[in-house]
């Protein structure tokens, strides 16, 4: 396996296939071929994953049953046909001292009938159950053990109750490499979790875009901790563009969690949240109450066509090409030599975003047939793009040649 701290075939493709524009069949093969001979050997994460996570809105306020609910509500909204299909429990769902052999015991009051019951319950529904551990001594909430130096141990103990997910935090490190404490869970679940989605939870500390790939990661984080607030998700937006020459498939960029629903931002904001995590190829896991959302949050995350753009399977993630002063172009490939494109306002009043074919990689003389997928509405357009956005909002668009 190539690892992206050596000189990289992966990284020169995926630069010119982003920077170029171009996105024609021979670069796109190529670039596919590479990533295939970097694809982590779980052959999980061909697409960005979807589904849900609880920290954001429940934090330690976890039981089995909220998670149950979550699994039904995402079956009964019609979330889990639109590819929302991990249910993944945060922090705070264990004991906090492991038992007399030293496994990780499911916290007895909240989670009575056990992890494994729980794993059988969203798999008869189609779905796959995430869990939560930590590369330090305790976890990040403090209420329960981590898994340093009890990698084998724990792995083995997630893998006999179905687990099919792994969110591995940073916290309480005492004092080791972050890369050593890594490379024992990566050992591990190798070893024993070939079929567990590993997420490195690093927080973007040291970089992990430029080493998680290499120890088996599924996606890294590349920020910290989002909030549910404008400034945090749109520096979470711009902290993770620097590295979108590392994502492709089986292996992500993660700046953090959706806010979507959950009351901090307005809709026109989340609208924007949604977009860009869909452009750039971020997970999306949903961090709202799914069990009593609003009509305008379904219709956020329920949009397909935006949906698409995160699961298109060339797999590019797009980046910030135009900013002029909160005015703001984020483009990239698509499968079938398309274009998206987002047209982003970060001021605070309405203003018209122009861009150019030659900022969204299109010869300067294409004719397009334009998209909006936020109107679900079609147009042509010819040399250049150009939308009056609302403060704080956006507009989304595939461009297809003629």
């Amino acid at each position: 396996m190539v690892h992206a701290s050596s000189p990289s075939l992966l990284l020169v493709l995926l630069v010119a296939v982003v920077a170029g524009g171009g996105a024609r069949l021979p670069v796109d093969a190529a670039r596919n071929a590479t990533l295939g001979e970097l694809r982590v050997k779980n052959g999980l994460g061909r697409t960005p994953q979807m589904g849900w996570n609880s920290w954001n809105h429940f934090y330690c306020g976890i039981s089995e049953g909220v998670i149950r609910e979550t699994a039904d509500a995402l079956i009964n909204t019609g979330l889990a046909k639109l590819g929302y299909k991990y249910v993944n429990i945060d922090d705070c769902w264990a004991e906090l001292n492991r038992d007399y052999q030293g496994n990780m015991v499911p916290n007895k009051r909240t989670f009575p009938s056990g992890i494994k019951a729980l794993a059988d319950y969203v798999h008869a529904k189609g779905l796959k159950l995430g869990i939560y551990s930590d590369a330090g001594t305790q976890t990040c909430s403090n209420k329960m053990p981590g898994s340093l130096d009890h990698e084998e141990q724990d792995v083995k103990t997630f893998a006999s109750w179905g687990v099919d997910y792994l969110k591995y935090d940073n916290c309480n490190d005492a004092g080791r490499n972050v890369k050593e404490r890594y490379t024992r869970m990566s050992n591990a679940m190798k070893k024993y979790g070939k079929n567990i989605f590993f997420s490195l939870c690093e927080w973007g500390v040291e970089n992990p875009a430029t080493w998680a790939r290499g120890m088996g990661g599924n996606s890294w984080r590349t920020t910290g901790d989002i909030a549910d607030n404008w400034d945090s998700m749109t520096s979470r937006a711009d902290q993770n563009d620097r590295w979108a020459s590392y994502a492709g498939p089986g292996g992500w960029n993660d700046p953090d969690m959706l806010e979507v629903g959950n009351g901090g931002m307005s809709e026109a904001e989340y609208r924007s949240h949604f977009s860009i995590w869909a452009l750039a190829k971020a997970p999306l896991l949903l961090g709202c109450d799914v069990r009593s959302m609003s009509p305008q949050t379904k219709n956020i995350i329920s949009n397909t066509e935006v949906i698409a753009v995160n699961q298109d399977r060339l797999g590019v993630q797009g980046k910030k090409v135009q900013s002029d002063g909160g005015l703001e172009v984020w483009a990239g490939p698509l499968s079938g030599n398309r274009k998206v494109v987002v047209l982003w306002n970060r001021q605070g009043h309405q203003a018209t975003i122009t861009t150019h074919w030659s900022k969204v990689g299109l010869p300067v003389s294409a004719a397009v047939t334009a998209r909006d997928l936020w109107a679900h509405s079609s147009f042509s357009a010819q040399g250049q793009l150009s939308a009056s956005v609302a403060p704080h909002d956006c507009k989304m668009y595939i461009l297809t040649p003629k």
